[in-house]
């Protein structure tokens, strides 16, 4: 059976204070990407049953979360969550006027 890609969602907050959002957001960059759930995981050096773990949320090793986030393009920010709010505000307003 063919696998779909899942849909992308374009306001989806970049924070994650679980690994369910994390998931979200993990899956969310494959759908911009294009990506099917082997493919990204063979790119990013990790199995598909690993990406799938974290893509729904379910723990998998730092060292494979990196891996992941790596190749997909995306990075960690650990900030106070005081200033998530903030930081969400920006991020809007920047994509809003046109940057990637």
């Amino acid at each position: 059976m063919a696998r779909t890609l899942p849909t992308f969602q374009q306001n989806l907050s970049p924070a994650a204070a679980t690994l369910e959002q994390l998931g979200k957001i993990v899956r969310n960059r494959r759908a911009h990407s294009h990506l099917r759930i082997d493919d990204a995981a063979s790119l990013s050096g990790v199995s598909s049953d690993v990406l799938s773990r974290l893509e729904n949320g379910k723990p998998v090793t730092v060292d494979k979360l990196m891996r992941v986030l790596e190749s997909m393009g995306l990075r960690m920010l650990i900030v106070p969550k005081t200033l998530v709010s903030d930081l969400e505000d920006v991020i809007q307003r920047k994509h809003k006027g046109g940057a990637p």
